[in-house]
């Protein structure tokens, strides 16, 4: 097929450019050895008359490959902003990256713009523009959970024009806000508990045109993808099968069971030991009374923490439980003004304007905060319970006698098993394994558990979650998204909230659903590439089956069929291109981002034969690393000017051949810079350093065939935040591969 493409390359005079390059050389560069058939210079590139020129050329000339050599792609997005399924835009980054970091009309400067020139131009030549994939997408939002997220959510899609399905577990709505006796203030000067709304929204709903609502149902299946989910709905065994475009969990929290307890705090030994849950329904009945005789409680205790920040039993806070007590401290008060409320806490935290709230708790006479442990509680005689507290602030013992115990026992996560502990979950947890013996042997299974969603997803039937049993929805800036394109967590499910804050995020979550249908609606990536139109390509005729794909894709997007060849869901697709990197075969690129373009990226580089500096290649990705390279430069950081950088979608999508490319082609060694992973990670791909890193430990191999040290090949953690600390981590690298001496294929 006849290649009709035709190259401009166009080249800034501004910031500094002509001052501290020769943009001649570059222009000669482009059009000599580079054999672009278009190449200017122009004073002012991103004015409307340096577009203009662009836009003539694409007119006039026919030119659909656009290379635009001036200020960094992460900014003038509008100004350069050509339609993508038309023409090719490839920014090469002189600003930034080059003049602000390296000496005006030095060599080593005009050699590093000369290089970044080539690579973009090689980059523009490998793209193709996307083939547009737009589907006939079904706008109905399934919202599952009926509690006050699930409610909220489902009101918000509806208020924006969309149809939402709630699907509830129990028979009624409202969940566990519906059961609270009253709420936490709203309103200034937040300092008086109020009547719920749970129930209004419930009414709301109810009468909504736009919102139907299945009661007494559960989750059968979900399979598909955004824009395309059918969804099995199972209500006393008869199933009911229709088709959403996106979904949110709102499925909320359960309280922690406080069996565990028993010895330190008495629960299930003592009747008058109640659960902050139970407190609710005792209060509903206007009168606080002891559950072993119904006599009038005259003095409550709450013990604060419960098993909370306790790596036995619950290891972290669940936020809410503070004013929680305050509140039912409260409830003592108003029952009964002769009572008193005790409150044993090993911190307050009430954050925000609920100080106020802690406060009106504080001015009450009737209410007594103390810091510091319970030691044990015992139960005389008369059923009264005699608590027994190391009081830290006065640095003395109490006993404090009360007819009811309160213990502040904190939220789990729903997602969390039936009979799981929160610290009985690993990161990756999808079920637990049992062996089957059949005809053909044993084989090993997952147990047959209940699921909430049930997903058809090779990765498992739920989302996957981070620690404790909480979906792994919360990475740095992106709370609603998860590792399944267009299912979005909100509320309790994701972490402890209270009502106000679950509405709140309910509406966010309802609104990224909403924007997940309308980029899939354009066949457009959502975040962090939202706007991408490119999709992963296979030649599945070379696939080996050998699974990396399927296994190491952070977002679940490929199944397989029964003999293990890859079966895309494209619309689930992040665009990562962590399954091209995994790929031994290399069958997998897209459009603009494959395993050849970067491959030839880097044997575009003009490798010095000779010196003493060690030349070294860095793949950088685009979201952490490349802006921290941008702010080193906006920071006027001098760089060291033997290393060429790469952007790559994500580490993840690192392929070793890349590596061996980059060494026989005489580069002294590679550098990859990028998220931070583990258990604070920051990668935007969830995983996608882990990859890389997991990836690099077999690169060894790669290595031992080149006769080449181990230690040419580099990973770094980098937040975006840490630019600064770039110069020593290059300066190091660039140290240590002096010690090994050139590379041997230098020259080569």
């Amino acid at each position: 097929m006849a290649d009709d493409s035709k190259l401009g390359v166009y080249i800034c005079k501004d910031c500094g450019l002509d001052e501290s390059l020769n943009l001649e050389d570059l222009e000669k560069t482009a059009k000599g050895e580079m054999r672009a058939p278009i190449c200017k210079i122009h004073p002012f590139l991103c004015s409307s008359e340096g577009v203009q020129v662009i836009k003539d050329d694409i007119k006039n000339e026919g030119v659909n490959k656009i290379v635009i050599a001036a200020c960094s792609p992460r900014v003038n997005t509008d100004v350069f902003d050509f339609d993508q399924l038309l023409y090719v835009t490839e920014r090469v980054n002189l600003r930034e990256q080059v003049i602000w970091q390296q000496p005006a009309k030095d060599d080593k400067t005009q050699a590093m713009a000369r290089d970044y020139v080539r690579m973009g131009i090689v980059k523009a030549n490998k793209s193709e523009v996307p083939i547009p994939n737009k589907p006939d997408i079904d706008r109905t939002i399934l919202v599952i959970g009926g509690g006050v997220t699930g409610l909220t959510a489902a009101l918000e899609v509806a208020a924006a024009g969309y149809k939402a399905v709630i699907v509830e577990k129990s028979p009624a709505l409202g969940g566990w806000a519906i059961k609270s006796y009253k709420s936490f203030p709203t309103k200034p000067p937040f300092d008086k508990l109020v009547k719920p709304t749970v129930d209004t929204k419930v009414k709301t709903a109810e009468s909504n045109a736009n919102i139907k609502i299945h009661l007494n149902s559960t989750i059968a299946k979900i399979e598909g993808e955004p824009g395309m989910y059918d969804v099995t709905v199972n209500k006393s065994g008869t199933e009911e099968v229709f088709r959403i475009g996106a979904i949110i969990l709102a499925t909320g929290w359960k309280p922690y069971d406080a069996s565990p307890l028993s010895a330190k705090y008495g629960y299930g030994r003592f009747k008058n030991v109640v659960t902050n849950v139970e407190m609710e329904d005792l209060a509903s009945k206007g009168r606080i009374q002891r559950p072993s005789d119904g006599k009038n409680a005259q003095s409550v205790v709450f013990v604060q923490c419960a098993g909370q920040r306790d790596e036995a039993n619950v290891p972290y806070c669940s936020s809410v439980c503070c004013n929680v007590s305050l509140k039912q401290a409260m409830y003592v008060r108003e029952a009964n003004p002769e009572s008193g409320a005790y409150i044993i806490y090993k911190d307050m935290r009430t954050p925000g304007l609920y100080e106020n709230f802690y406060k009106a708790a504080q001015d009450d006479a009737g209410i007594f905060l103390a810091k510091g442990e319970v030691r044990a509680i015992e139960e005389a005689p008369d059923g009264s319970l005699i608590v027994d507290v190391d009081n830290q602030l006065l640095g003395q013992d109490m006993k404090i006698k009360a007819d009811v115990v309160v213990l502040a026992t904190g939220m789990v996560s729903s997602m969390l098993p039936e009979g799981k502990a929160v610290n009985d979950l690993t990161p990756e947890y999808i079920g637990d394994w049992v062996v089957r013996k059949t005809q053909d042997g044993e084989i090993q299974e997952l147990a047959p558990i209940p699921h909430i969603m049930n997903l058809a997803y090779r990765q498992g039937p739920e989302i996957p979650h981070l620690k404790y049993g909480f979906p792994d929805s919360h990475f740095i800036c992106f709370p609603y998204e998860t590792r399944r394109t267009g299912i979005y967590a909100a509320g309790a499910v994701r972490h402890p909230m209270d009502v106000q804050q679950s509405s709140t995020d309910a509406a966010g979550a309802a609104l990224k659903a909403i924007q997940c249908l309308e980029l899939t609606a354009q066949g457009k990536a959502v975040h962090p590439r939202a706007g991408d139109m490119t999709f992963p390509e296979f030649r599945l005729e070379s696939c080996t089956q050998c699974r990396r794909c399927t296994v190491e894709c952070p977002f679940g997007v490929l199944d397989e069929d029964e003999k293990g060849t890859p079966r895309a869901h494209p619309y689930r697709c992040r665009r990562c291109g962590v399954c091209m990197g995994a790929c031994p075969q290399k069958i997998i690129s897209f459009r603009n981002y494959s395993v050849d373009m970067i491959s030839s990226m880097m044997k575009s580089v003009d490798v010095p034969s000779e010196g003493d500096e060690p030349f070294i290649i860095g793949l950088i990705c685009e979201n952490d690393a490349y802006p921290a390279l941008d702010m080193a430069g906006l920071n006027k950081v001098h760089i060291n000017p033997n290393f060429r950088f790469v952007s790559l979608r994500c580490l993840g999508g690192t392929n070793l051949v890349w590596i061996a490319d980059a060494l026989s082609k005489g580069v002294d060694g590679v550098i990859l810079i990028g998220c931070k992973y583990g258990d604070n990670y920051q990668c935007h791909f969830v995983k996608g350093s882990q990859v890389a890193s997991e990836r690099l430990g077999k690169v060894q191999e790669t290595l031992g065939r080149l006769m080449l040290e181990s230690e040419r090949v580099k990973q770094v953690q980098l937040a975006i935040n840490e630019w600064n600390q770039l110069p020593k981590i290059l300066d190091d690298f660039s140290e240590l591969l002096k010690g090994f001496g050139p590379n041997p294929y230098k020259g080569f």
